[in-house]
């Protein structure tokens, strides 16, 4: 079996290849990344001593490449994405090039070389803002910012090859994710980093915005429970009932090193729009037996631990 993870040495991509490692160690398991600043080979150390790993850097708008990476493949799972919402602000272009048009490149390729079954990673944030209650998969598509709205194009084009092609395709939406070797610009990792290097923690606004979350081993079992049991053409949340405001996930990380969250809180200017809350319903999902295992406040100590031995990665992160 041949299975190609794009955006693999990146952070969720990771830990689904981990994943695969474990559940298929005789599968020709192909990591297909750009390695921009978010991808790091490092990332691939677990799962590269259950399994051989082979490596692709390349990009996934370049359609001969994408051709030649999928040719024989089993299954394709399409992690690959500019996911950052502050980045989307000021280089949209770029998150729609990669979003959308990689989308659509990958697509074209797994069409010519008919791989049989592809999982593409889309978000819970192309629902937009849902101030209270929970959004299902029938919900309407009303994205408030270019990261979201570029992660919503993307699936239109998902929606245009379920309907002319009938392709292969199953779709997740998932809830922020957390977890250890997520590059720090996301909430939780650069928060721990900020901290480490001896910053006070740059907090949005108010810091009344709510998310739910999942770990990230957690998503890559959602992830899987989809490729192995889902049906094609569906989608599926992947959502968690563990919600917390920015600032009771600032305050959490600031206890982990007995920090007093008043003395090392800084309020600053908020995002052009930020969404006040995302919430979805994992009722479909959990129909095929996936339910979270972890929370953010049991995994954090650890999260913590392993940026406190691996922050020398991130030297620019700020």
């Amino acid at each position: 079996m041949k299975i190609v993870v794009t955006g693999g040495a990146g952070f969720l991509g990771s830990h689904i290849v981990d994943l695969l490692a474990e559940t298929y160690p005789k599968a020709q398991i192909v990591v297909f990344d750009k390695l921009t600043y978010a991808g790091d080979l490092r990332n691939l150390e677990d799962a590269e001593q259950k399994s051989k790993i082979d490596v692709v850097v390349g990009d996934i708008c370049d359609q001969s490449l994408c051709r030649r990476t999928l040719s024989r493949a089993d299954l394709l799972i399409h992690t690959a994405a500019e996911s950052h919402v502050d980045n989307s602000f000021g280089n949209s272009l770029e998150f729609t090039t990669t979003n959308v048009l990689g989308t659509h490149v990958l697509l074209e390729a797994c069409r010519f070389e008919n791989v049989p079954r592809i999982l593409h990673v889309s978000t819970d944030e192309v629902y937009g803002e849902i101030p209270s209650g929970s959004a299902h998969e029938g919900s309407p598509i009303m994205p408030t910012n270019p990261y979201s709205a570029s992660k919503a194009a993307a699936e239109m084009i998902v929606h245009g090859y379920w309907k002319s092609y009938k392709a292969p395709i199953t779709m997740v939406r998932g809830n922020n994710i957390f977890g250890i070797r997520q590059y720090p610009e996301k909430i939780i990792p650069i928060f721990i980093m900020k901290l480490l290097s001896g910053q006070k923690l740059p907090l949005h606004g108010n810091g009344k915005n709510q998310r739910h979350y999942v770990s990230a081993p957690d998503a890559a079992r959602a992830v899987m429970t989809v490729v192995e049991k889902g049906e094609l053409m569906q989608t599926y949340n992947i959502g968690s009932n563990e919600e917390y405001s920015n600032l009771e996930i600032a305050s959490m990380i600031c206890a982990q090193f007995g920090y007093d969250p008043k003395d090392w809180i800084d309020y600053v200017a908020d995002r052009p729009y930020n969404d006040i809350r995302y919430g979805v319903t994992a009722d479909r999902i959990s129909a095929l037996g996936w339910v979270p295992k972890r929370s953010v406040k049991d995994d954090l100590p650890a999260i913590v631990n392993w940026y406190k031995k691996n922050g020398y990665r991130y030297s620019g992160f700020g």
